[in-house]
């Protein structure tokens, strides 16, 4: 059985949910998982090709919209608010963990990352709390990683970003809670996407299987994982949960 039809939320159906990055990987697994919950959704991508096919498929939103790109990327929100109503669930996928060594940063490549890991979280959030206050309420996932709590090597500007992530989370999570509008963070683990096989094929396949290894449960995680979490933190199921940092790695940030 499809692990979507183990579970319906109610307070999901027509729910207005945007997902950053929905196009491929966990954003895409979170796109359709909320389709499939009955809410009005729309997700921004880069990938054009992509992002109007999922969209034909599932009969959902797509916009393109390069993150970085911030005029762009507030315009899209008045776009899809015009269309479809204000926003109840945000969901901050976008983001990329390139690999990099801290010799060979440059003050260019630096705001980049800064800009496509962490500045486009808290512009969408902006956008969004006005129509979420008016409605009511809402709830706002910002997608963390736990690569800077292990403090692996050679992505240290993604560090960076998805540190701040935790910590802006909290923050907001004390600021807008007055408004109820719900503020967590979704923190994956080695998430298995195809972005990340041919990545890890290229640097060390062998590396795969220590992923394994190292987790408490012993087999490979995928978007579906993580998009069980984000179905119940944007559903009224966790409507007492705010500030909280929400792990799913299947135990490996235990090492």
């Amino acid at each position: 059985m499809n692990y979507q039809e183990h579970v319906v939320y109610a307070s999901l159906k027509d729910k207005v949910a945007v997902i950053t990055g929905g196009a491929s990987g966990i954003g895409e697994e979170l796109v359709r998982a909320y389709v499939n919950q009955g809410a009005k959704v729309a997700f921004l991508d880069f990938n054009t090709e992509a992002g109007e096919q999922l969209a034909q498929e599932l009969g959902c939103m797509f916009l393109f919209c390069d993150v970085s790109n911030l005029a762009a990327f507030q315009e899209s929100f008045k776009q899809i608010e015009a269309q479809l109503g204000s926003i109840d669930i945000l969901i901050n996928n976008a983001g990329s963990d390139d690999h990099h060594n801290i010799e060979s940063i440059t003050e260019a490549y630096f705001e980049n990352r800064i800009n496509v890991n962490l500045r486009h979280q808290i512009f969408a959030i902006q956008s969004v709390i006005d129509g979420m206050a008016k409605k009511g309420g809402g709830s706002i996932i910002n997608m963390g990683s736990i690569n800077w709590m292990r403090g692996r090597p050679g992505r240290v500007l993604y560090s960076l970003s998805k540190a701040a992530i935790h910590g802006f989370t909290r923050t907001l999570a004390q600021e807008l809670g007055a408004r109820n509008i719900r503020v967590n963070s979704l923190v994956p683990g080695a998430i298995r996407t195809a972005k990340q096989d041919a990545m890890w094929a290229k640097m060390d396949p062998a590396a795969v299987n220590q992923f394994v290894e190292l987790q408490a449960l012993k087999f490979r995680l995928d978007g579906t994982h993580c998009a069980r979490l984000a179905l119940f933190l944007g559903s009224d199921e966790s409507c007492g949960c705010t500030g909280q940092d929400f792990v799913v790695d299947a135990g490996l940030s235990l090492n």
